[in-house]
């Protein structure tokens, strides 16, 4: 096995790995050293953290590590990531450390940073942590210069007021409607059924004993991991199913007929619900997003901005739009009003006081949106051809395509739809999403994108004809 420590430390969204291989003791306090001499001086970081059995014993390591360094770590225990950032700007502290691995199997865990603003740290600054943590360049332990731990039992709460207040609550709560919540064993068993109560609605609960085995279902709440949410809805007579992942960023629905609706719609229906509210204003998403939602903001007078996929890209450009809203179509849904983070809790009690004050079926939402059919497939691609399967992708398409977006990957616009090869930034694989008006063209194009990644990898392999021609 490789030296897990040679391998690149950050992905996408902090640093993830598997306890045992990469997450170790010393691992642990060496990265919390190496953050510890990034911050300099002093003040206060935040330590957040999931249920995951090894997520206490991460939590601890990475708080005494800040306090030896001269830092004053608040424990906030176990809760969901967006109110850890909701508690880094309300608290006015240096920093947030966030212990989960999200969506991830059980026996992963990792570690997301988090910027005093509330935002994900930027690369540059994960550069130096990294560069920090590789070369061993620590700050000095000094006996004299200890800072001070303490927890902070208010954390939750503190955030669950700032959901309340930004909703309107006397509208759910006339709604009263019946709510199916899947906490999936993770965070959002500690957040969100005292809020849906506290916002008065009937609150039936799945998987809702925080659990770091997540025995109920995988943590990922996708379609295929909902079985159980889609069947109580319709037993119970809901009007909305809610399901979190491990970390509750993310979250999905389901309509009160038992059916999955997908990131992509619901990121459409509540872009039309922000507008509604702030009408001509700017949505921001990214560039993996579906055409509904350009559709929907379109045809609502609104301003759409993309920006490359990843929570932080989304978030600066939420900033430095001053936009309404924003998300992904991986259940990433931004209410910066609130807070300028994706956030499930908020999500889900936006959901209510839309059904409440629309006084109609989600079902009948969603079928007033712009129908598309979204493929998303993937290939296992090794790193060092991950920039020549984007070049590639951007000959094969440039003469034939309308137009090509290069900010992330290569989407490529055609009279009867969009195709993205897109590299992953936390795996050895490259994503290909496609999108048409009819599921046959969609997985036609779907197939094109992936014959690109095909030909690079497979021209790369020793027999290959192209590497025996060469």
């Amino acid at each position: 096995m490789s030296d897990p420590a040679l391998a690149p430390l950050f992905g996408t969204d902090g640093i993830r790995g598997i306890v045992g291989e990469l997450y170790t003791p010393q691992f642990t306090a060496d990265i919390a050293a190496a953050f510890a001499t990034f911050l300099t001086g002093s003040g206060q970081v935040l330590i957040g953290r999931d249920f995951r059995f090894t997520s206490p014993g991460i939590a601890r390591i990475l708080s005494g590590t800040l306090q030896m360094h001269g830092f004053d770590p608040i424990e906030l225990g176990p809760m969901p990531t967006p109110c850890l950032q909701f508690n880094v700007r309300a608290l006015g502290a240096r920093a947030g450390l966030m212990v989960t691995a999200s969506h991830n199997p059980v026996e992963f865990n990792g570690i997301k940073f988090c910027s005093e603003t509330g935002l994900e740290f930027p690369p540059e600054a994960e550069r130096e942590v990294e560069r920090h943590f590789r070369a061993r360049s620590f700050a000095p332990v000094l006996w004299n210069r200890t800072g001070t731990p303490r927890r902070d039992e208010m954390g939750l709460d503190r955030y669950l007021r700032s959901i309340i207040a930004h909703v309107d609550r006397p509208s759910i709560a006339r709604a009263a409607a019946r709510v199916v919540l899947d906490c999936g064993n993770g965070t959002s068993a500690v957040s969100s059924p005292p809020l849906f109560r506290t916002l008065g609605a009937k609150l039936v609960t799945l998987n809702a004993n925080p659990d770091g085995a997540f025995p109920g279902r995988p943590s990922e709440p996708s379609d295929e991991n909902l079985p159980d949410l889609k069947k109580t809805v319709v037993q119970t007579g809901a009007s909305v199913g809610v399901a979190h992942d491990g970390d509750s960023d993310r979250i999905a629905f389901v309509d009160e007929k038992g059916q999955y609706v997908p990131g992509e719609v619901s990121l459409a229906l509540f872009a039309r619900y922000a507008l509604a509210q702030q009408p001509g204003a700017t949505i921001v998403t990214s560039v993996t997003s579906s055409s509904c939602i350009a559709d929907v903001v379109a045809s609502d007078g609104g301003r759409l901005v993309v920006t490359r996929s990843g929570s932080l890209p989304v978030a600066v450009g939420i900033e430095e739009e001053k936009a309404a809203f924003g998300g992904e179509e991986n259940g990433h849904y931004y209410w910066p009003a609130h807070q300028n983070a994706p956030d499930g809790p908020m999500s889900s009690a936006v959901m209510l006081e839309l059904l409440a004050r629309s006084d109609r079926p989600l079902s009948a939402l969603v079928a007033e949106l712009p129908k598309y059919t979204v493929v998303k497939t993937k290939l296992a691609t090794p790193q060092r051809l991950k920039e020549v399967v984007v070049e590639a992708a951007r000959r094969e398409f440039e003469a034939s395509a309308d137009h090509l977006v290069t900010i992330d990957g290569v989407k490529a616009f055609f009279p009867e739809g969009w195709i993205l090869v897109r590299p992953s930034g936390t795996e050895p694989l490259v994503r290909v999403f496609a999108e048409s008006r009819t599921a046959e063209d969609a997985h036609r194009l779907a197939e094109r994108g992936l014959g690109v990644v095909r030909s690079v990898v497979e021209a790369s392999q020793p027999n290959s004809t192209a590497a025996a021609g060469a």
